[in-house]
């Protein structure tokens, strides 16, 4: 008996395809908007958007089928700690041998690509034991990863105020000459958290970067002076997870936002779980926060380390928290890992429009929120070509239930 079985998209290449760099057709995708389209790739941006069956006359290098699929801007992650990651199972300490860190980094990388982040920012500890090791390391995966997907390293001190902060602020300086593209920190462990905060956006003003601190947030004052002297940062600066304005009365935390949303900062909350850099757990108050006007984007955090065994590092899956527990819309909460995450990460914007970069995630399922609840199989676009692929069948044993004509993904073993 023949299989019925949905297959994964099959690539075919097209004898007549021209010389030079190859298009990329993109077969029968529906889009959010309940449209079927044919889209055309090429030299890393979308060439052509037309209806489906439309563009299959021209001549290709490759055609994807994508019937059955959904076709989105790719999700980025702009909140990873490669360094740390697929480390909760380690046996003892943590080794930051930098062999060790890229091989880390590298596996979480390929394993966020492969649930469609095209671009991911990674938090990396400097100083301490680490020195600037684990950041070598990060960096020779930047370096790895080129055209499967775009790796930028944020330099994150632990302490940069007082005599014992010297050093760190000297190794800071130095992550930035040797590569690191974001001045992060963490301003709460530091014994003055103003002073760390100021040290922090007056190197990136110095280097002309952004900045990227981690704090839990949960004192207003010291959040609006943060606020106060941010918004004079060009390059931009972004605060997660934030938690700790979920904790403090609605009227305190509208103010912060205002105050936020004033200095034109970005909030990226981690609704999967926290990371080893902040102690406070909870989600940042999203829809507060958007209503205030506060650019809020949604990372991943900490992937299966000691701060959380079990993170997936999975865009999709914040997105679904987002929708399921706190309250947003499929639409928003999706904008949250793509739109709003490129934002914060300086990428440029996606849109399946002719003209915009070929930066694509292919989900089974018809509509946003079913790819959110069930978005098993997956095709990721980087730069114009398929970078990854997930493909998922599933079955069911012989049953009355199973001969009803219901939508599956299998079909019942004779």
């Amino acid at each position: 008996m023949p299989d019925s079985r949905p297959q994964p998209p099959r690539l075919s290449s097209s004898p007549s395809a021209p010389a030079g760099p190859a298009a990329l057709l993109l077969c029968g995708a529906r889009l959010t908007d309940g449209r079927t389209v044919d889209v055309r790739l090429k030299n890393g941006r979308i060439e052509a958007v037309g209806t489906a069956g439309s563009l299959a006359a021209v001549s290709v290098g490759t055609r994807v089928d994508l019937r059955g699929y959904l076709l989105l801007p790719a999700p980025a992650e702009p909140h990873a700690h490669g360094d740390t990651a697929l480390s909760a199972d380690v046996d003892g300490p943590v080794s930051f041998q930098p062999d060790d860190v890229q091989r880390r980094t590298t596996e979480a990388a390929l394993l966020q690509l492969g649930h469609g982040a095209t671009a991911l920012r990674s938090h990396v500890c400097i100083g301490d034991a680490q020195g600037l090791g684990a950041l070598t390391a990060v960096l020779r995966t930047r370096r790895s990863l080129c055209g499967l997907a775009e790796l930028t390293a944020v330099a994150l001190p632990r302490v940069l105020t007082g005599v014992a902060g010297a050093n760190g602020l000297a190794m800071l300086r130095e992550a930035m000459k040797m590569g690191a593209s974001v001045v992060g920190g963490c301003p709460d462990t530091d014994p003055d958290p103003a002073g760390y905060a100021e040290l922090v956006l007056e190197l990136a003003a110095e280097f002309g970067c952004p900045v990227d601190v981690h704090t839990d947030a949960g004192d207003p004052a010291r959040l609006a002076r943060l606020a106060a002297i941010a918004g004079g940062l060009r390059s931009g600066v972004t605060l997660s997870p934030c938690g700790g304005l979920g904790r403090l009365p609605a009227a305190a935390a509208a103010r912060v936002a205002e105050r936020l949303a004033a200095a034109g900062v970005t909030v990226v909350c981690l609704p999967q779980g926290g990371c080893g850099a902040v102690e406070g757990r909870g989600t940042a108050p999203v829809r507060l926060l958007r209503s205030a006007g506060v650019r809020v984007a949604a990372g991943s955090g900490a992937l299966r380390d000691v701060s959380n065994p079990v993170g997936r590092g999975d865009p999709l899956e914040a997105a679904y928290l987002l929708a399921s527990r706190y309250g947003l819309s499929p639409e928003d909460a999706y904008d949250t890992v793509s739109a709003s995450a490129r934002a914060a990460l300086g990428l440029p914007e996606v849109r399946v429009e002719a003209g915009f970069p070929a930066e694509l995630l292919a989900v089974r399922g018809d509509r946003l929120a079913s790819a959110l609840s069930l978005a098993y199989s997956r095709i990721v676009v980087h730069q114009g070509r398929v970078v990854a692929r997930t493909s998922a069948v599933r079955e069911y044993t012989t049953s009355a239930a199973v001969a009803l004509d219901l939508p599956r993904q299998g079909r019942a073993q004779p």
